[in-house]
């Protein structure tokens, strides 16, 4: 196959973006959706908020964890067998996972072995959509990354039902067989050759990376924020009943936070695009509403509160999502991003590891969600202050794709020690995907 001089920006690219929106929908989709099961599993396993809160984080430390495992692998063997090989794993861990009858054995299930097929599955996709678009990529991105808010939307009541009527281990069951979607996803990624990748570039995970000053604050970043971005995806359900709401009422929050999420994560993409300003200035902005959200869900005190809360805090939390993916192809290459991402995913593992513990923790010591909040809020607005050293925050759009200077022969020029892409034309329409 010939190699491509600039990536297609559409084609068979929006081809990739289905298949990234079904690895959102089954990976962080469901497990978002999984807090709804959490009073069950605390009952079931007769065990504390913080005992049942490490299935979930395992789950996410592993996929995070073992990510760069996962873009090795998928730029060495290709992306396609490693993200269908991913879905296998994850459909099987969750189905083991209904069979769990101690919480060792859960944490192997549920969060182990799911949680490293969805580290074979994730990471590769969105990395390779990375390299199918250029001037759109933003918005690509936002359509794929709409699938894990939209996916919450519908299965947190969807499990809650299920629950009700097939108990916590049916509605795992259910959960498994969807996961086997992830196999379609995989068949869905066409293998692309692009001018400026480098050989060899399969042999190894690339941490070289670490070495570049953008990258290294994007991940230090990405590190802390995730210690406190993912609190209300665990804890938002028992929150609303907390407050006394009824579990449909409480499950509603969740799925009003995850439908706000995936409508900003569009809207982002689009607003991105335009080039309006620096991507890393939108990065800063997005984290920074995320971690004062965070901040004011101790102040809901009726159903009415908690839905404001959660629109405001599904809103912010997507369109971070979407530009922080915008963002790491500015400061790696496109040549780079593959192994970028995954080692990207895997500084956020330890925050992803530390921060659902910590909140069940809290909540166990002080008996409300109060602490957990408030620290998780805490960790997201740190990160905004680590974003702020991020190359182009002070210099208007110098850091967007679109107004980068082209190096010798077309190749990506490095300024800073930060690899910037050549400009693409520039198609300010949204709506013409």
């Amino acid at each position: 196959m010939g190699k491509r001089a600039e990536p297609p920006d559409g084609g068979w690219g929006w081809l990739i973006a289905l298949s990234g929106f079904l690895a959102n929908s089954l990976t962080y989709g469901v497990l978002r959706s999984l807090g709804v099961l959490f009073e069950d599993l605390v009952e079931a396993f007769d065990a504390s908020a913080a005992q049942v809160s490490w299935a979930t984080a395992i789950a996410l430390a592993t996929q995070q964890f073992a990510s760069p495992l996962g873009t090795a692998a998928s730029v060495r063997y290709g992306a396609r067998p490693v993200v269908m090989l991913g879905g296998l794993l994850s459909s099987l861990g969750l189905l083991w996972a209904a069979f769990s009858t101690t919480l060792i054995q859960l944490y192997l299930t549920l969060g182990f072995l799911t949680g490293l097929g969805w580290a074979l599955a994730f990471a590769p996709v969105m990395g390779t959509l990375a390299r199918y678009f250029s001037s759109r990529r933003s918005v690509a991105m936002g359509l794929a990354l709409t699938g894990n808010g939209l996916s919450s939307f519908a299965l947190s009541p969807l499990l809650r039902l299920l629950a009700q009527h097939l108990a916590w281990r049916g509605a795992l069951l259910i959960t498994s067989a969807l996961g086997l979607h992830l196999l379609l996803c995989g068949a869905l990624l066409r293998p692309l050759a692009l001018r400026g990748d480098r050989p060899g570039s399969g042999s190894g995970f690339d941490l070289g990376l670490f070495t570049q000053r953008g990258f290294g604050a994007f991940s230090l970043g990405t590190g802390l924020l995730a210690a406190g971005y993912f609190t209300p995806y665990v804890h938002l359900e028992p929150y609303g009943r907390a407050l006394g709401l009824h579990p449909y009422e409480a499950a509603f929050v969740a799925s009003l936070a995850a439908l706000s999420d995936a409508l900003a994560r569009l809207l982002a993409g689009c607003l991105a695009d335009r080039g309006l300003t620096s991507p890393v200035r939108l990065l800063v902005l997005s984290s920074s509403l995320t971690g004062c959200s965070l901040l004011l869900f101790p102040l809901a005190s009726s159903y009415v509160g908690a839905l404001v809360l959660a629109l405001f805090y599904g809103t912010s939390a997507g369109s971070f999502a979407t530009v922080a993916f915008g963002v790491l192809p500015t400061l790696v290459g496109v040549a780079r991003v593959v192994n970028a991402t995954g080692l990207c995913l895997m500084v956020m593992s330890i925050g992803g590891l530390l921060g659902p513990p910590l909140s069940g923790l809290l909540r166990d010591i002080t008996g409300d969600f109060t602490a957990s909040f408030l620290v998780g809020g805490a960790f997201v607005l740190c990160a905004s202050v680590v974003f702020l050293s991020l190359p182009s925050f002070f210099d208007g759009c110098r850091g967007c794709p679109h107004t980068a200077t082209p190096g010798a022969q077309g190749e990506p020029q490095v300024l800073g020690s930060i690899p910037f892409l050549p400009p693409q034309p520039i198609n300010n329409d949204c709506s013409q995907i």
